[in-house]
C-alpha cells in the first residue's frame, strides 16, 4: 500500500471518534465546542438545517468574503443571493468553461521544461486562478489574475488560522491584520470600479457572472447592492482557486506516486482523446480521471471540519446541545472510517467504478468533499470539472517526479500540502491543438 499522509488535527479527531463515539464535547474560555462526528452526525446536521446558522460560525471569513458573502448568510438572504448566483455554476453553465480551463492549464505547462525544478502546486494554483477569473468574470478581470493573487494572499494567510487566532490578529492590529485589511483595500477599489462599469452597461453587453449579478433580479424584483456583488465577486474568486488548487496539488502527487496510475491515466486519455484537450463531450468518458479527482477529494477533503453555529437547543445521541454552541463535524474524518470505506487509506480510483467489487454508492452523509444541504459547495460542479481538465492536460503533456516523497498536509482554511508540491519536470509535450476558449 502506498503511504497516504495524514493530517494530525483531523486523525486526533478520527482516534476520538472511535473512542468516545460521534459527540465530543469541548471548551475554550467561555466559547463551547461540540464535535459531531461520523455518517449519524452528518445525515442529523444535513437534515436539520433549521437548528443552525452560519454566519457566527464563520465569521472569521469575513475579512475576505465580506459581511453578505453567501457562506456567511443565514435564511432568506442566502437563498435571495444564492438563487443570483446559481446559473453561472450549474451543469447546464459549467461545460462552457472547458476550452479555457485546458487552455489555461497548458499555459502553465508550457512554461516547464525537462529538467526544471517546478512547484506544481504554485503553478496550477494561478491557472486555476487565471481560469476561474476568465470563466466567470471576462478577460478584463482575467487580466488581473496575477493582481488579485498577490492581494488576496495576505487575506487567505490570515483566514487560515484558527478562528481564535484570526481574530486575535484583528483586535491587537497585528501587523499581518494590517497587511490584510491594505489588501482588502485594493481588491475592493478593483472590484468596486468594475461593478460602476457594469452598472452603465446594459445587461447584454458583458455575457459574464459579474454582469449578471449587477443586473440580476428575484422574483420580487429586488437586485443585489454594489455590496453584495463584490463579496459574491471576492468569495467566488477566492474559494475559486484556493481549495481547487489545494485539492488538484493532492491529486497530481498521487497520480505520480501510485505505481503505474500516472501511465494509466495518460492511456486512457490518449485512447479517448488522443492528443487533444477534453471538451463537454469526451470529459464524461474519461472515467479514471473522474476517479481520481473523487479519491483526491475523499483522502484529501478541501475542508477538514466545517461548522455550524447552533440556534436552538437539541439532543442529539443523548447529548443536549445548547444555542451558542459551535458545531463542528468532519468530512476528514467520515472519509476515512473503515466501516464505509474497504481499505480507507489506500488511493483506489477504481473505487468509483460502478463495477468495481470495492464501489459503494457515495451519499451526502458518507461522501461531502463539498458539504450538502442549503449550504452546499455552489462550486462544486466547476471544481470538480476544472480538476479534471487540468490533471487530464497534465497527463496527456508531462510526466514528473515529485521531490518530496510523503508532503505533510497542511492549513486550516484548505488542506494543502506543506512547502507546495515540488517536482522534477521529467518530459513536456508540445500541445497538439491551437486552443481557442470563448
Amino acid at each position: 500500500m502506498h503511504p497516504t499522509p495524514r493530517y494530525l488535527p483531523g486523525e486526533i479527531l478520527g482516534a476520538l471518534y472511535r473512542r468516545k463515539g460521534p459527540v465530543i464535547m469541548a471548551t475554550a474560555g467561555t466559547a463551547r465546542y461540540a464535535y459531531l462526528l461520523g455518517p449519524e452526525a452528518n445525515r442529523f446536521v444535513f437534515a436539520n438545517s433549521h437548528l443552525f446558522r452560519w454566519r457566527d460560525a464563520f465569521a472569521a471569513l469575513v475579512p475576505v468574503d465580506g459581511p453578505t458573502s453567501l457562506i456567511v448568510s443565514d435564511g432568506p438572504d442566502h437563498r435571495r443571493r444564492r438563487r443570483l448566483v446559481q446559473p453561472a455554476l450549474n451543469h447546464r453553465t459549467v461545460p462552457a468553461y472547458i476550452p479555457r480551463m485546458a487552455a489555461e492549464a497548458d499555459r502553465a505547462i508550457d512554461a516547464w521544461h525537462p529538467g526544471a525544478h517546478r512547484d506544481v502546486h504554485r503553478d496550477m494554483r494561478a491557472a486555476v486562478r487565471a481560469s476561474t477569473l476568465h470563466s466567470l468574470f471576462g478577460p478584463r478581470l482575467a487580466d488581473d489574475a496575477d493582481f488579485f493573487g498577490d492581494r488576496l494572499q495576505p487575506l487567505l494567510d490570515h483566514v487560515d488560522r484558527l478562528p481564535q487566532a484570526a481574530e486575535l490578529h484583528r483586535r491587537l492590529g497585528s501587523p499581518s491584520w494590517r497587511r490584510a485589511r491594505a489588501a482588502r483595500g485594493e481588491v475592493d477599489a478593483r472590484i468596486h470600479a468594475e461593478i460602476a462599469r457594469a452598472r452603465t452597461r446594459g445587461p447584454d453587453q458583458d455575457p459574464d457572472v459579474l454582469s449578471r449579478l449587477v443586473h440580476g433580479r428575484d422574483a420580487d424584483g429586488a437586485g443585489l447592492s454594489d455590496t453584495e456583488v463584490r463579496d459574491q465577486v471576492v468569495s467566488l474568486i477566492a474559494a475559486g482557486y484556493e481549495t481547487t488548487s489545494a485539492a488538484m496539488a493532492w491529486a497530481v502527487h498521487a497520480t505520480a506516486t501510485v505505481p503505474g496510475l500516472w501511465d494509466r491515466a495518460r492511456d486512457e486519455a490518449h485512447e479517448v482523446l488522443g492528443d487533444a484537450p477534453p471538451d463537454a463531450d469526451t470529459l464524461p468518458r474519461l472515467g479514471l480521471l473522474r476517479g481520481i479527482v473523487d479519491e483526491t477529494l475523499r483522502l484529501f477533503p478541501p475542508a477538514v471540519i466545517s461548522a455550524r453555529s447552533v440556534a436552538e437547543d437539541f439532543t442529539f445521541h443523548g447529548r443536549r446541545i445548547r444555542a451558542g454552541t459551535i458545531l463542528l463535524y468532519s468530512p476528514y474524518v467520515t472519509h476515512r472510517l473503515g466501516e464505509l470505506w474497504p481499505r480507507p487509506l489506500e488511493f483506489l480510483p477504481r473505487r468509483w467504478d460502478p463495477a468495481d467489487p470495492l464501489y459503494r454508492a457515495p451519499a451526502p452523509d458518507t461522501y461531502l468533499p463539498f458539504s450538502a444541504g442549503p449550504h452546499r459547495c455552489i462550486g462544486a460542479q466547476m471544481a470538480t470539472t476544472e480538476l479534471t481538465v487540468m490533471l487530464t492536460r497534465l497527463v496527456q503533456r508531462t510526466r514528473l517526479r515529485p521531490l518530496v516523497a510523503d508532503p505533510r498536509p497542511a492549513g486550516f482554511a484548505s488542506m494543502r500540502p506543506r512547502g507546495g508540491l515540488p517536482a522534477r519536470i521529467i518530459e513536456v509535450r508540445a500541445p497538439a491543438t491551437e486552443h481557442a476558449p470563448a
